[in-house]
């Protein structure tokens, strides 16, 4: 006999948590801000401004779909917290899989990214002011 916990009219949702959105958002900003410690002299400051535009892009496409989506963008997205909507199920094109799981497999590659790149800057700031 199984000790699996069956939960029965568990939320099935095909929509991300607006919180989700929040943190790739807040992520990416991150990234940006991030990339800019390697900002000098010549062509980088360009082409670091051209990088921001496509983050910039890459944000507010999403953002404008949303909001042209909704059927009321004036009012403020009512639903369900963002432990129900963890704790439920999120549909997939594949499957169905935990709303926790779906958010960590989303937010998991900017943070990466953006933690990454902090740590890069940091080497590089930290390696510029030693070799001066």
């Amino acid at each position: 006999m199984s000790r699996d916990v069956i939960r029965y009219h568990q939320p099935i949702s095909d929509r991300l948590h607006p919180l989700v959105w929040r943190a790739m958002a807040g992520l990416a900003l991150w990234l940006v801000l991030s990339v800019w410690s390697f900002a000098g002299s010549g062509y980088t400051d360009f082409l670091l401004a051209v990088v921001s535009g496509f983050v910039f892009i890459a944000v507010a496409v999403p953002y404008v779909l949303w909001r042209v989506g909704r059927k009321d963008p004036g009012r403020a997205a009512e639903g369900e917290s963002f432990r129900d909507w963890a704790a439920g199920e999120f549909d997939t094109w594949q499957g169905r899989l935990r709303g926790a799981n779906a958010a960590i497999e989303i937010l998991l590659p900017i943070a990466a990214v953006a933690f990454g790149m902090t740590a890069f800057g940091l080497v590089y700031l930290f390696t510029l002011h030693g070799a001066v």
